[in-house]
């Protein structure tokens, strides 16, 4: 079975034609390689809160339009956990792949469609941090909450939906593409989905 690389260029295309065996051999499936684990080790890092609360995530899926929650919760801890290190591993890497890029659009889905909003202060919330705010917190967080959190929410915001984007990306390419040379799919299986 050959390794053809992922996105090969014809010699005549590059400036420097004696680098396209090193392109080819060395440099593509290293990145893929890398760009794999990437991506698996955030889903990883992502799900462990999840994995270790499997029921934390009830609220959110039932808002989402995912009922039971009680079912979906445990499920996606699971989904995004086991998918990680399987596409970390490069280990059935286009279903696992796939059903990650899967939920993870729908993550950036309810990002756009339920944002956290413009505050998590109540005006109550805002005059008592107003009276006494330095005895409460310290003045950075007085600060960071002077506007009743919303600019902290938008950052909050923004991070979660170019995270969600950009994991449910590397999903989608490894779903379309597969693990790569150097992944147990390919080296150990000797096979991929």
């Amino acid at each position: 079975m050959s390794n053809p690389a992922p996105f090969s260029t014809p010699k005549e295309r590059l400036w420097l034609p004696f680098m396209g065996p090193f392109y080819e051999r060395i440099a593509q499936p290293m990145g893929w390689a890398v760009f794999r684990v990437v991506i698996g080790a955030a889903l990883i890092m992502e799900s462990w809160p999840k994995v270790v609360a499997p029921m934390a995530q009830i609220g959110f899926l039932e808002s989402a339009g995912f009922y039971p929650g009680w079912f979906w919760s445990p499920v996606l801890a699971g989904a995004q956990f086991l998918g990680g290190v399987a596409i970390a591993l490069g280990l059935l890497t286009r279903p696992f792949a796939l059903a990650n890029a899967v939920t993870l659009l729908i993550t950036v889905w309810f990002h756009f469609a339920f944002p956290y909003g413009d505050a998590f202060l109540t005006e109550a919330g805002i005059r008592t941090l107003k009276a006494g705010g330095d005895l409460l917190m310290t003045p950075a967080g007085a600060k960071r909450l002077a506007d009743g959190g919303a600019a902290f929410l938008h950052l909050v915001q923004l991070k979660a939906e170019l995270a969600s984007l950009f994991w449910a990306g590397g999903c989608a390419i490894f779903a379309a593409f597969g693990g790569g040379p150097y992944s147990v799919d390919r080296c150990l299986l000797k096979k991929e989905f």
